[in-house]
Protein backbone atom coordinates (compact mmCIF):
# COMPACT_ATOMS: atom_id res chain seq x y z
CA UNK A 1 0.00 0.00 0.00
CA UNK A 2 2.78 2.43 1.08
CA UNK A 3 5.54 1.11 -1.91
CA UNK A 4 4.07 2.23 -4.55
CA UNK A 5 2.98 6.00 -3.99
CA UNK A 6 6.69 6.25 -1.61
CA UNK A 7 8.55 4.86 -4.56
CA UNK A 8 6.88 7.06 -7.35
CA UNK A 9 7.49 10.03 -4.84
CA UNK A 10 11.17 9.28 -4.13
CA UNK A 11 11.67 8.93 -8.18
CA UNK A 12 9.66 11.92 -9.21
CA UNK A 13 10.81 14.28 -6.40
CA UNK A 14 14.74 13.02 -7.46
CA UNK A 15 14.35 13.90 -10.86
CA UNK A 16 12.35 16.87 -10.43
CA UNK A 17 15.15 18.41 -8.11
CA UNK A 18 18.12 17.66 -10.06
CA UNK A 19 16.64 18.89 -13.18
CA UNK A 20 16.25 22.16 -10.96
CA UNK A 21 19.65 22.67 -9.53
CA UNK A 22 21.07 21.79 -12.79
CA UNK A 23 22.52 18.54 -12.12
CA UNK A 24 21.18 17.12 -15.83
CA UNK A 25 23.74 19.64 -17.12
CA UNK A 26 26.89 17.61 -19.01
CA UNK A 27 29.97 18.85 -16.88
CA UNK A 28 28.06 20.79 -14.88
CA UNK A 29 30.32 21.64 -12.14
CA UNK A 30 27.51 21.69 -9.64
CA UNK A 31 26.55 17.87 -10.67
CA UNK A 32 27.55 16.38 -7.32
CA UNK A 33 25.88 18.88 -5.06
CA UNK A 34 22.93 18.95 -7.10
CA UNK A 35 22.41 15.23 -7.30
CA UNK A 36 23.04 14.68 -3.37
CA UNK A 37 20.23 17.99 -2.91
CA UNK A 38 17.90 15.85 -5.24
CA UNK A 39 18.27 12.25 -3.53
CA UNK A 40 17.96 14.21 -0.16
CA UNK A 41 15.02 15.93 -1.14
CA UNK A 42 13.14 12.30 -2.55
CA UNK A 43 14.31 10.79 0.76
CA UNK A 44 12.39 13.06 3.22
CA UNK A 45 9.12 13.49 0.76
CA UNK A 46 8.79 9.57 0.37
CA UNK A 47 9.30 9.02 3.68
CA UNK A 48 7.22 11.43 5.42
CA UNK A 49 4.71 8.94 2.66
CA UNK A 50 6.14 5.84 3.75
CA UNK A 51 6.64 6.49 7.79
CA UNK A 52 2.71 5.68 8.71
CA UNK A 53 2.46 2.55 6.77
CA UNK A 54 5.96 1.18 7.96
CA UNK A 55 4.71 2.18 11.65
CA UNK A 56 1.19 -0.13 10.36
CA UNK A 57 3.34 -3.13 9.09
CA UNK A 58 5.71 -3.01 12.03
CA UNK A 59 3.02 -3.37 14.60
CA UNK A 60 1.07 -5.91 12.15
CA UNK A 61 4.47 -7.87 12.32
CA UNK A 62 5.31 -8.17 15.67
CA UNK A 63 4.54 -11.37 17.84
CA UNK A 64 1.10 -12.09 19.01
CA UNK A 65 0.01 -8.78 16.79
CA UNK A 66 -3.12 -8.58 17.84
CA UNK A 67 -4.13 -6.87 14.42
CA UNK A 68 -5.15 -8.75 11.36
CA UNK A 69 -6.30 -5.52 8.97
CA UNK A 70 -4.42 -2.63 8.03
CA UNK A 71 -7.34 -0.41 8.55
CA UNK A 72 -8.07 -1.59 11.71
CA UNK A 73 -4.57 -0.82 12.85
CA UNK A 74 -3.57 2.36 12.05
CA UNK A 75 -7.47 3.17 13.96
CA UNK A 76 -6.16 1.72 16.98
CA UNK A 77 -2.97 3.27 16.59
CA UNK A 78 -4.77 6.78 15.86
CA UNK A 79 -7.41 6.23 18.75
CA UNK A 80 -5.18 4.96 21.41
CA UNK A 81 -2.04 7.16 20.78
CA UNK A 82 -2.87 9.96 18.27
CA UNK A 83 -1.50 11.45 15.27
CA UNK A 84 2.23 11.42 16.79
CA UNK A 85 2.86 7.59 16.75
CA UNK A 86 2.99 7.50 13.01
CA UNK A 87 5.70 9.92 12.84
CA UNK A 88 7.99 9.23 16.03
CA UNK A 89 9.96 7.67 14.49
CA UNK A 90 10.18 9.84 11.44
CA UNK A 91 13.53 11.91 12.60
CA UNK A 92 15.26 8.91 13.25
CA UNK A 93 14.10 7.33 9.54
CA UNK A 94 15.44 10.30 7.71
CA UNK A 95 18.58 9.84 10.26
CA UNK A 96 18.85 6.11 8.65
CA UNK A 97 17.54 7.08 5.23
CA UNK A 98 19.47 9.99 4.19
CA UNK A 99 22.91 8.10 4.98
CA UNK A 100 20.77 5.13 3.34
CA UNK A 101 20.49 7.34 0.06
CA UNK A 102 23.95 8.54 -0.36
CA UNK A 103 25.72 5.43 0.32
CA UNK A 104 23.29 3.52 -2.27
CA UNK A 105 23.28 6.55 -4.81
CA UNK A 106 27.21 6.19 -5.03
CA UNK A 107 27.80 2.88 -5.01
CA UNK A 108 25.48 2.14 -7.58
CA UNK A 109 26.82 4.81 -9.22
CA UNK A 110 30.91 4.06 -9.13
CA UNK A 111 29.58 0.29 -10.10
CA UNK A 112 27.74 1.34 -12.90
CA UNK A 113 30.19 3.22 -14.45
CA UNK A 114 32.94 0.49 -13.89
CA UNK A 115 30.61 -2.20 -14.98
CA UNK A 116 29.49 0.03 -18.09
CA UNK A 117 31.40 2.81 -19.31
CA UNK A 118 29.27 3.55 -22.06
CA UNK A 119 26.22 4.40 -20.27
CA UNK A 120 24.05 2.54 -22.45
CA UNK A 121 20.84 0.87 -21.12
CA UNK A 122 21.89 -2.60 -19.51
CA UNK A 123 19.70 -4.85 -17.52
CA UNK A 124 22.54 -7.04 -16.36
CA UNK A 125 24.70 -4.14 -15.13
CA UNK A 126 21.80 -2.64 -13.39
CA UNK A 127 20.58 -5.32 -11.66
CA UNK A 128 24.26 -6.23 -10.46
CA UNK A 129 24.70 -2.56 -9.10
CA UNK A 130 21.56 -2.12 -7.91
CA UNK A 131 21.74 -5.44 -5.73
CA UNK A 132 25.07 -4.97 -4.67
CA UNK A 133 24.70 -1.36 -4.10
CA UNK A 134 21.32 -1.89 -2.03
CA UNK A 135 23.08 -4.84 0.70
CA UNK A 136 25.91 -2.58 1.12
CA UNK A 137 23.53 0.08 2.17
CA UNK A 138 20.92 -1.56 4.51
CA UNK A 139 24.44 -3.18 6.01
CA UNK A 140 25.56 0.30 7.52
CA UNK A 141 22.28 1.63 8.11
CA UNK A 142 20.85 -1.55 10.26
CA UNK A 143 21.68 -0.26 13.52
CA UNK A 144 19.34 2.79 12.93
CA UNK A 145 17.12 0.39 11.27
CA UNK A 146 17.32 -1.72 15.11
CA UNK A 147 16.77 1.42 16.97
CA UNK A 148 13.55 2.91 14.50
CA UNK A 149 11.71 -1.08 14.99
CA UNK A 150 11.94 -0.19 18.71
CA UNK A 151 10.72 3.18 18.53
CA UNK A 152 8.20 2.01 15.85
CA UNK A 153 6.55 -0.91 18.32
CA UNK A 154 6.72 0.91 21.54
CA UNK A 155 3.40 0.92 22.10
CA UNK A 156 2.41 -2.49 21.80
CA UNK A 157 5.20 -3.42 24.32
CA UNK A 158 4.32 -4.50 27.95
CA UNK A 159 7.87 -3.22 29.03
CA UNK A 160 7.44 0.20 30.32
CA UNK A 161 10.64 1.54 29.54
CA UNK A 162 10.58 0.53 26.14
CA UNK A 163 6.97 2.35 26.06
CA UNK A 164 8.54 5.32 27.62
CA UNK A 165 11.21 5.87 24.41
CA UNK A 166 11.02 9.18 23.48
CA UNK A 167 13.96 9.52 20.66
CA UNK A 168 16.51 7.95 18.62
CA UNK A 169 19.06 8.59 21.79
CA UNK A 170 16.27 6.57 24.09
CA UNK A 171 16.14 3.67 21.92
CA UNK A 172 20.41 3.07 21.59
CA UNK A 173 20.35 3.34 25.26
CA UNK A 174 17.89 0.88 25.79
CA UNK A 175 19.65 -1.71 22.91
CA UNK A 176 23.36 -1.11 24.62
CA UNK A 177 22.64 -1.69 27.72
CA UNK A 178 20.16 -4.92 26.91
CA UNK A 179 21.89 -6.50 24.20
CA UNK A 180 25.58 -4.73 23.99
CA UNK A 181 27.44 -3.98 20.46
CA UNK A 182 25.55 -6.84 18.90
CA UNK A 183 21.98 -5.78 19.66
CA UNK A 184 22.66 -3.29 16.89
CA UNK A 185 23.14 -6.02 14.33
CA UNK A 186 19.99 -7.77 15.03
CA UNK A 187 18.31 -8.48 10.95
CA UNK A 188 21.48 -7.88 9.18
CA UNK A 189 20.99 -11.03 7.33
CA UNK A 190 17.37 -10.49 6.62
CA UNK A 191 18.10 -6.93 6.11
CA UNK A 192 20.76 -7.09 3.06
CA UNK A 193 18.96 -10.10 1.86
CA UNK A 194 15.74 -8.02 1.52
CA UNK A 195 17.56 -5.09 -0.26
CA UNK A 196 19.63 -6.43 -2.40
CA UNK A 197 17.05 -8.15 -4.44
CA UNK A 198 14.30 -5.26 -4.18
CA UNK A 199 16.96 -2.90 -4.59
CA UNK A 200 17.71 -4.65 -7.96
CA UNK A 201 14.34 -5.00 -9.22
CA UNK A 202 13.67 -0.80 -8.37
CA UNK A 203 17.16 0.83 -10.33
CA UNK A 204 16.33 -2.37 -13.49
CA UNK A 205 12.89 -0.40 -13.41
CA UNK A 206 14.00 2.96 -12.87
CA UNK A 207 16.11 2.89 -15.84
CA UNK A 208 14.21 1.43 -18.02
CA UNK A 209 11.11 3.76 -17.80
CA UNK A 210 14.07 6.49 -17.87
CA UNK A 211 15.87 5.33 -21.19
CA UNK A 212 11.93 4.91 -22.46
CA UNK A 213 10.98 7.64 -21.72
CA UNK A 214 14.07 9.12 -23.58
CA UNK A 215 14.11 7.75 -26.62
CA UNK A 216 10.34 7.42 -26.92
CA UNK A 217 9.76 11.22 -28.92
CA UNK A 218 13.09 10.09 -31.35
CA UNK A 219 10.76 6.67 -31.90
CA UNK A 220 8.27 8.44 -32.76
CA UNK A 221 8.94 10.82 -35.01
CA UNK A 222 11.35 8.41 -36.83
CA UNK A 223 7.67 5.96 -36.94
CA UNK A 224 5.93 9.07 -38.41
CA UNK A 225 8.23 11.07 -40.28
Amino acid sequence: MGAGPAHAVHFGTYEAVKEFAGGNIEGGRNQWIATSVAGASATIASDALMNPFDVIKQRMQVHKSEFRSALTCARTVYRNEGLNAFYISYPTTLTMTVPFTAVQFTVYEQLKSFLNPSGVYSPTTHIISGGLAGGVAGAVTTPLDVAKTLLQTRGSSSDPEIRNARGLRDAFRIIWKRDGMRGFARGLAPRVLTFMPSNALCWLSYEFFRTSNNEWPNNWYRIHA
